[in-house]
Formats: structure tokens, C-alpha cells, sequence
């Protein structure tokens, strides 16, 4: 990438070194360039973007990582144009696709319309979840009302302890792997409540029209890093984790590979978990520690299927498909016009499709599409896919699959600073957290707290 130093050579000295080159990061670097500190951005990968990154199939760009946009992201999108990166529709409209139990069901709107007794059952659930959700401080989950009793336990206990039906439960476990990468089982029920409420609502988190999925960007989500990076020129260096951070009175001393660089403070955005690759001196409180061990990254995959027009429209379907069985549990369609190429975006359950050689996954995908949308559908004309549990550099995704007792436990430690090591990252937002918009939001937020520091370090120079 032209403006960006693949590795740093020489020591260097800064205001600021911000670790991460995702949506935080680069937010943090520019803001802080804009009231003229000087920093450095460190990046382990060889891309910025984080959690954000683009593939092409069939000569379609689409995302691997994060996708969507709601009207009410207001900070990603103003990021976005200020780049030049434009938003398009997810297409919606038609009637979605229910595999189910082995049977192929059409439905309309958010929830599939299983059954008049499941429509009841899941009326209930969602009452019961959103009176939880309601109560829920979103800037400090641990503070809410019974906060111990609902970090207890699991979201999937919970929906037992409700006598959830069986169809019920498949719907919830699908909400689960997108949105927290694992099982109901694995994930605390307070962490899903916070996530929940943090973005706006079950309904707001689940919604295309409307809600969290109603946008794209026609250029990718990556392309607005990208873009931000180029701005941003030399102050970010791709390629080069960081292995330890130093800290005393005067400043931080970030160690890298390539050399050291002194700065006044330091800004970390990498999730909780890959917090602990970075050996940290003095060494980070035991709440802090125990947040890198309990918040682990959940894992999720996905894989893009070609056609040479998007020929589920002409049968009146969304393309947009939830199955309780197989590989794939999700789709939607992302195609680029109705003339084609036609694409399906597939969610995939890591845990019976990454083990797999690329033909063999290929296979598993072409398969669950026929029998969701019919044989047009063994013919596709490209595919890819993207595993993000095997990334070589903070492997993982989408978001931390917290378990129980880990946030009243450690979530403090989630925005508390070590010293002059501040953090940021989607994961410390409260309202948006998990959202590439929270990710803006914090890592503005946090730049604006460090250059309040530095100029009082500056104050007190002078008065000295």
C-alpha cells in the first residue's frame, strides 16, 4: 500500500504510538494528527483494516469481515464520505428462505414464520430479552442490576431455564454464531445483553430496513482503512507487532522487531485477547490479565458463491436464507445489480467447515444452496471463502465470546489505562461496542483523552 512503511527501521520518538491499524487505530492516528501530535501507528498484519478486509469473486468486490452499516452509524459513515466511500442497499426484497428440520420453508420479514406456536414462543423469548436488555448500563455492564446473576450464566442456559422451544433455540443459535462466533452455550448472558443493547435493540441488531444491515459500501469496508492509511502516509507501519511495551514516569518505549519507539503515551486496540501478545512492563493488573484469558475471540467464516445473474430474484426470493443444519447457517445477497453477476454471501460454522480442503468446503456450500434455492444453484461460476479462525496474526472474529462470569469479573479492565497505556477498539465502546462505528467512536474518544494528557504534561513542564 503506497503511503504506508511495510516495517520500521530506525528508533523512532512521537507523541503517540497506536497499536492497530483497524477502524480504531486509524480513527485515533487521524484525530490526533489533527491537533498536531505527531504519532506512529503499528500494525502486526500486512494490511490495515482489522477485522475489515476485501476479496473479489467473479470481479465483484465484496467483504470478508465486516459488512454493514445502519442509518444511525453515524461516525462510520462520516468517515466514509470524507474518503469518498459511498453506501449502497442490501437487498431485500422478495421472500427469504427457512431450512428447517429438513424442510424448505418461504417466509417474510426478520423472524421466520416457523409455526403459529414457535411465532408465540418467540414473541415470548423476545418480551423476556428485552425487558434484560432495558436494564443493561451499557457503558458498564457490571453495574447493571443483578449483574452476577446474569453473568452466571449462559445465553444458552438462559433459554433453557425460559423452556424455549427447540425451533426457538435453532433461531437464537444462528443470532449466536453471527453475532459472537460460537454457541449459545459459550457465551455469557449478560455479554449478549450488553452487545444487544449496544446496538440499538434485538430488533435495530437484526433489521435490514431500518436496522444494522440496511447498507453496504460499494467499495468495501477495508477500502475506507485503506483510504484513512494513505492520509495518513508513513506514520503507519504495516508488518510490524509489537512485542512489549516499557513504561516509567517520563513516557512508553514500544518494542518491535525493527527497532524501539519512545512516545509520551501509547494507545493498544487490539481485542482483549490479543492484548496478552504484548509483554507489557510493569506488567498488567490481574484484572487485566484475566480479561485477555476470559474474553476469548469468537470464530466465524465465510464464503462468497458466484452466479451469472442473480437468478433467486426471478423466484421471488431474497436471497437471504436461515438453515439449523450443515455448514452454512446464513445468506444474503450481495449482488452488484440484477443484471449480475449474481452473489451469495454465506455465513459458514467453523467448526464443520475450516478443517476442510478448499474443494471440499466449496462443496459443502454449492450443496446446502441447491437445496435452499434449487439445482440453478449447483453452477456457480466463482467462489471464495475466508476461515478468519486461521489467521497467522490475531486469528478470530467477530467479536469476543465472553463466557460466564468474565464480565463482572474483568470488565473493568476493558477502558481502564495502565499508566499511560490507554485502550480502544470496538470491544470498549459502550453504545455501538461491537459496530465499526464503535470502533470510530473510541478510538476518537480515546485520542481526545490523550491530548488533554499532553497538554497538562506540557503545563506542567512549564510551570516546573
Amino acid at each position: 500500500m503506497s503511503g504506508s512503511r511495510e516495517h520500521g527501521s530506525a528508533d523512532t520518538s512521537v507523541d503517540v504510538v497506536v497499536v492497530g491499524a483497524g477502524f480504531a487505530g486509524l480513527s485515533a492516528a487521524e484525530r490526533l494528527v489533527d491537533t498536531g501530535r505527531s504519532v506512529l501507528v503499528l500494525e502486526g498484519r500486512d494490511r490495515v483494516g482489522g477485522r475489515s478486509l476485501s476479496g473479489e469473486v467473479a470481479g465483484v468486490r465484496v467483504d470478508l469481515g465486516a459488512t454493514w452499516v445502519a442509518p444511525r452509524h453515524t461516525a462510520i459513515r462520516d468517515l466514509a464520505s470524507r474518503v469518498g466511500c459511498t453506501t449502497t442497499d442490501q437487498f431485500n426484497q422478495g421472500r427469504n428462505v427457512l431450512w428447517m428440520a429438513g424442510r424448505r420453508r418461504t417466509y417474510s420479514g426478520t423472524i421466520p414464520k416457523v409455526s403459529p406456536l414457535t411465532l408465540v414462543d418467540m414473541a415470548r423469548m423476545q418480551t423476556a430479552m428485552n425487558k434484560l436488555v432495558a436494564t443493561v448500563d451499557v457503558n458498564a455492564p457490571w453495574e447493571t442490576p443483578g449483574a452476577s446473576g446474569l453473568d452466571a450464566i449462559s445465553f444458552g442456559e438462559w433459554l433453557d431455564r425460559k423452556n424455549a422451544l427447540p425451533s426457538t433455540r435453532a433461531l437464537m443459535t444462528v443470532v449466536s454464531k453471527v453475532q459472537w462466533g460460537c454457541p449459545p452455550s459459550d457465551v455469557s448472558l449478560l455479554h449478549v445483553l450488553r452487545y444487544i443493547r449496544a446496538a440499538g435493540g434485538l430488533d435495530h441488531m437484526l433489521d435490514v430496513e431500518g436496522g444494522a444491515n440496511q447498507d453496504r459500501f460499494v467499495e468495501t469496508t477495508q477500502e475506507i482503512a485503506k483510504r484513512v492509511a494513505e492520509r495518513l502516509g508513513d506514520r503507519v507501519r504495516l508488518g510490524t507487532p509489537v512485542r512489549g511495551i516499557a513504561q516509567d514516569d517520563d513516557g512508553v518505549t514500544v518494542r518491535t522487531d525493527s527497532g524501539e519507539i519512545h512516545a509520551r503515551y501509547a494507545i493498544v486496540t487490539a481485542a482483549p485477547e490479543h492484548r496478552a501478545a504484548i509483554e507489557f512492563a510493569p506488567a498488567l493488573p490481574e484484572q487485566a490479565q484475566g480479561l485477555t484469558r476470559t474474553w476469548p475471540m469468537g470464530v466465524l467464516s465465510k464464503a462468497f458463491v458466484a452466479y451469472e445473474r442473480p437468478f433467486w430474484r426471478a423466484d421471488g426470493c431474497s436471497g437471504e436464507a436461515v438453515t439449523d443444519t450443515g455448514t452454512v447457517f446464513i445468506t444474503f445477497d450481495v449482488s452488484p445489480a440484477h443484471s449480475g453477476p449474481g452473489v451469495l454471501m454465506t455465513f459458514c460454522d467453523p467448526r464443520v467447515f475450516d478443517g476442510f480442503d478448499p474443494g471440499t468446503r466449496r462443496d459443502l456450500v454449492v450443496q446446502q444452496l441447491v437445496d435452499l434455492y434449487g439445482p440453478q444453484a449447483r453452477t456457480p461460476i466463482d467462489y471464495m471463502d475466508h476461515r478468519w479462525g486461521t489467521e497467522p496474526f490475531a486469528p478470530g472474529g467477530p467479536h469476543p465470546a465472553a463466557g460466564p462470569h468474565a464480565t463482572v469479573s474483568y470488565g473493568k479492565a476493558l477502558t481502564e489505562p495502565h499508566g499511560r497505556i490507554h485502550w480502544a477498539g470496538t470491544e470498549t465502546a459502550g453504545e455501538w461496542a461491537g459496530t465499526m462505528n464503535g470502533a470510530v467512536l473510541t478510538g476518537q474518544r480515546t485520542a481526545e483523552r490523550v491530548v488533554t494528557l499532553l497538554s497538562h504534561d506540557a503545563q506542567g513542564a512549564v510551570s516546573r
